[in-house]
């Protein structure tokens, strides 16, 4: 659907991107098997049957021969603190101008995570659910409470979009996510969807003691859990290079965006055991998240935005 002039003088740069990001999303599910999922689930609910006629929305009725009821504001029920990683290690790979960049154009992990989130804000803004907003590195960079009205909801998209500005290359911002977590876990008093972007990268990749082990990462997301939230995890990655490492055969000099160090090395000297540490350290999360009943989403940078709006919709059906 084209945007007239009128929306646009109303809509930031990436609420176009995330309006033009939902409404292809959309339109491919009707096309698709779980055409359930129309453009109408955002202003509409099925109609219960006893129950008054007078919210009916009969032209709907005609288009799709089923009958919805129109919602309002006070049947939200829904809560949602979005959470984006915003360490240094998801700025891979390195892109001239996210703010400029379209849709189709090529992202880093952080662009894909920022454009990702606010699909979902939009989503979520439709729907007339409540937004919270969390931005994380190696301390809390921003947390919002959730909330439903529209100038919080425009606050969402400023603030996502001073995560696209150009990022301080000698800044090392490294991951540590227990922290602001646990303040989630603390400052949210209703069951409330909890969605995190992250690459999981560390300094040590290691399940053991630490940020991401016992008393670390882990132990934040099963605070989450005790207090009844449900979770999604997004393992935002750039696949082909830092799962599969496929680089071309001559030398790299690989540097670490975290703490700066760098090596230099030929790709195929290390390149079997890379994978397979990789491998076992992305089944260990699995595992962990299976554990604690969070969804684990792998969300490749390639590979667009339904492998995020999909899951959402579906945790979202089974919470109403």
């Amino acid at each position: 659907m084209p945007l007239d002039q009128q929306q646009l003088q109303h809509l930031s740069h990436l609420e176009i991107l995330a309006k033009q990001v939902v409404e292809g999303f959309i339109t491919g599910l009707h096309k698709s098997p779980f055409h359930g999922f129309s453009v109408e689930f955002a202003e509409h609910r099925i109609y219960n049957t006893g129950e008054p006629t007078r919210h009916m929305d009969w032209k709907l009725f005609a288009r799709t021969d089923k009958l919805f009821v129109k919602r309002y504001e006070e049947e939200t029920n829904l809560r949602c603190q979005i959470v984006i990683d915003d360490s240094s290690s998801m700025n891979f790979p390195a892109v001239i101008s996210p703010l400029q960049r379209g849709i189709q154009g090529d992202l880093n992990k952080l662009v894909f995570s920022v454009h990702a989130a606010a699909a979902l804000t939009y989503l979520l803004k439709k729907q007339r659910d409540a937004i919270g907003l969390t931005v994380f590195s190696d301390k809390v960079e921003l947390y919002t409470q959730a909330k439903s009205n529209h100038a919080h909801q425009r606050m969402i998209f400023a603030q996502l979009e001073k995560l696209l500005e150009p990022a301080d290359k000698d800044a090392h911002k490294k991951t540590f996510a227990t922290q602001a977590l646990h303040e989630i876990a603390e400052s949210i008093h209703k069951r409330s969807l909890v969605i995190i972007f992250s690459d999981m990268m560390t300094s040590s990749l290691s399940l053991g003691r630490g940020e991401w082990g016992e008393g670390g990462l882990f132990s934040a997301l099963q605070h989450l859990r005790h207090n009844k939230h449900e979770v999604i995890l997004f393992h935002v990655t750039d696949k082909s290079k830092e799962l599969d490492f496929e680089f071309e055969n001559r030398p790299y000099n690989f540097i670490d965006m975290e703490t700066g160090e760098n090596v230099k090395i030929h790709p195929s000297e290390i390149k079997d055991t890379y994978i397979k540490s990789m491998a076992e350290y992305k089944k260990a999360l699995m595992l962990r998240c299976a554990q604690y009943r969070i969804d684990f989403v792998e969300a490749d940078i390639k590979e667009g935005f339904k492998q995020v709006l999909m899951p959402y919709l579906i945790k979202r059906s089974k919470m109403q």
